[in-house]
């Protein structure tokens, strides 16, 4: 589910899918306009009308994402250790989480303007289409049915030269000036008022002809495709442009399917009866859910040269368009998801599993948006509350000192036997940071300066490839080296902390056993009644106000191991210390710790 404060990627996404998609379209029109038929120069369109739906599906909804989330992991444990008793534990306040603030631009009033004019614009133009479709309605019922038997016997021929078997309405009207087909379940055909008095038979033939070529390509459905997009699409002036396109391809796709049924030597008369009703219809109105067959003077225009240099369209065409409408549709389809997938990637994790039991938590969660994850080794299954949360992907912020440490080992910046560091002299407002450290210390404080310098001296390359090797959340480091995982680029939601815990716990990964060893042993927090409690919190500081509180790690009993991860978000008070309270409530409850 798309949520608001998702809102300006989505849109960002919508309006370069359908400019893209349009992009390409017309410029396959121009580029090889020689070797489209009327109708593929039509079906193209029909391309913008797949790729439209893409941005606003969500990535679990997509039948190719699993594909592309080759990342899923979910490979068992490999191996374990135990946990060392000599390690000195932090029994006392190891839950006081310390961070200092982050400045950063605050999009939230910008997501939110943004979508309430966009749904503002929706909500306008879904008024115009009801008052569009109260229009039809009347129309109907003002509309009588056509009680001529001759007229009625040649519409009745005109079907069966197409071979519609289909019932259909056909009427005249006082509201409409022209002709007009509409109906989504019973399809209308209504034509003015006493059409008969002033129009030839070949006229009222070829309009017949004109109208029911709409109805066998079901037109009338696409129109109202159509309109949802447009609504929803309304603030991308391309989209405008592309359907008032689309529209006029219909027409001239009609006129050439009538034209094909036709002698050449009727050419001239169908144009006549098409300016004709240019004339007849100058002051109609037109409504958008319906098939007209007159247009403004620049389409009539269009149509009316179309029409008089039409040449029957030979196999070669036929069959050039048809390679062309495939080459378009596997470009766009390929092109088009695979941006829709690169966004929501960034935002959500794709996560299946077989073994998952989803609770309701939210009585430990009261005042905070937020997820708990629970995976319990030896039942190998999940506990998770707020599945959507759960996938949602945030900033790591000081969990991620957990795997920073790791990358200072693996790479020798720091040893198992020497890791300290000398305080920088910058007086930070946290009195435990004004000194040297060394990897305990900065973990047990939370020293993020230590770890930036860290990441300073192993470089972004190594980091990358370490994130790469470990597949840790998006991975994007463009935030910067001090900041890329202080509300920054870097992003991981709670399932994938679990995850990359339970890998780091079994050195899935492959890394120096005595480096994991040295990290496990500085992130244990305390033990009771023989379990041992390990991990880190996080609290993301924006602007002075705390909106993300992170705790993740593992209890270790006789008998099980239990990885978790708890995030919490909302507008100021969301930090660690916090997270760490509701996780062990629950771990309480649950009889693990």
């Amino acid at each position: 589910m798309i949520t608001s404060s998702q809102f300006l990627s989505v849109f960002l996404e919508c309006l370069l899918v359908s400019s893209f998609t349009i992009g390409v379209i017309l410029l396959l029109k121009k580029l090889l306009k020689k070797h489209l038929t009327a109708q593929a120069h039509y079906n193209l369109w029909f391309l913008l009308l797949l790729a439209l739906p893409l941005p606003l599906i969500p990535l679990q909804f997509m039948p190719f994402a699993d594909s592309l989330s080759f990342w899923n992991s979910n490979s068992s444990l490999q191996s374990q250790t135990a946990p060392s008793a000599e390690i000195p534990l932090r029994q006392n306040n190891w839950m006081e989480d310390i961070t200092v603030s982050v400045e950063r631009y605050d999009l939230t009033l910008l997501n939110n303007a943004l979508f309430y004019i966009w749904i503002s614009g929706v909500a306008i133009l879904t008024v115009f289409t009801l008052i569009a479709m109260l229009k039809i309605s009347k129309i109907k019922k003002h509309s009588n049915s056509l009680r001529n038997n001759e007229l009625l016997s040649l519409f009745k021929h005109c079907k069966h030269k197409l071979k519609i078997t289909g019932g259909i309405i056909v009427g005249e009207s006082s509201l409409v000036k022209t002709p007009m087909t509409f109906g989504l379940f019973k399809t209308y055909v209504v034509l003015p008022r006493h059409f008969n008095q002033w129009l030839s038979e070949k006229d009222i033939e070829y309009i017949f002809l004109h109208e029911l070529n709409h109805y066998k390509n079901k037109d009338f459905a696409v129109n109202y495709l159509m309109m949802i997009f447009q609504i929803l699409y309304w603030f991308n002036p391309l989209v405008w442009l592309a359907f008032r396109r689309m529209r006029l391809d219909r027409e001239i796709a009609c006129d050439a399917a009538v034209l094909n049924s036709l002698d050449e030597q009727a050419y001239l008369e169908y144009g006549n009866s098409i300016i004709h009703f240019a004339h007849k219809a100058s002051r109609a109105v037109t409504v958008d859910l319906a098939n007209h067959l007159n247009g403004s003077k620049k389409q009539i225009k269009t149509r009316i040269e179309k029409i008089a240099c039409f040449k029957a369209e030979s196999k070669l065409l036929k069959w050039k368009s048809a390679a062309i409408l495939i080459f378009a549709g596997i470009f766009i389809a390929g092109q088009a998801p695979f941006i829709s997938v690169m966004a929501h990637e960034n935002s959500s994790y794709k996560f299946k599993d077989d073994n998952i039991i989803y609770e309701d938590l939210g009585n430990y969660f009261a005042g905070f948006d937020g997820s708990f994850v629970l995976y319990d080794k030896e039942a190998d299954h999940y506990l998770i509350y707020n599945k959507n949360h759960s996938t949602l992907r945030v900033s790591p912020n000081s969990t991620y000192k957990i795997y920073s440490a790791l990358i200072g080992l693996e790479s020798g910046t720091i040893t198992v036997e020497n890791s300290s560091a000398k305080w920088n002299g910058h007086k930070y407002p946290i009195d435990s940071w004004n000194a040297d450290q060394d990897l305990t210390s900065a973990i047990r404080d939370s020293v993020t300066w230590y770890f930036q310098s860290l990441d300073q001296q192993v470089q972004p390359g190594t980091i990358q490839t370490f994130l790469d090797r470990i597949r840790y959340g998006n991975r994007d480091l463009s935030g910067g080296i001090d900041e890329y995982w202080l509300e920054s680029s870097l992003k991981i939601s709670p399932v994938e902390q679990v995850q990359l815990l339970k890998k780091f716990y079994a050195n899935q990964f492959g890394f120096k056993e005595k480096n994991i060893q040295t990290v496990k042993d500085s992130i244990k927090l305390e033990r009771k009644e023989g379990a041992l409690l390990s991990g880190k919190t996080g609290t993301g500081t924006v602007n002075g106000k705390n909106i993300n509180g992170w705790f993740i790690g593992y209890v270790e009993s006789g008998q099980d191991t239990y990885f978790f991860a708890t995030n919490i978000q909302n507008e100021d008070n969301s930090n660690g210390s916090k997270a760490a309270e509701i996780t062990l409530s629950i771990l309480k409850q649950k009889g693990i710790y």
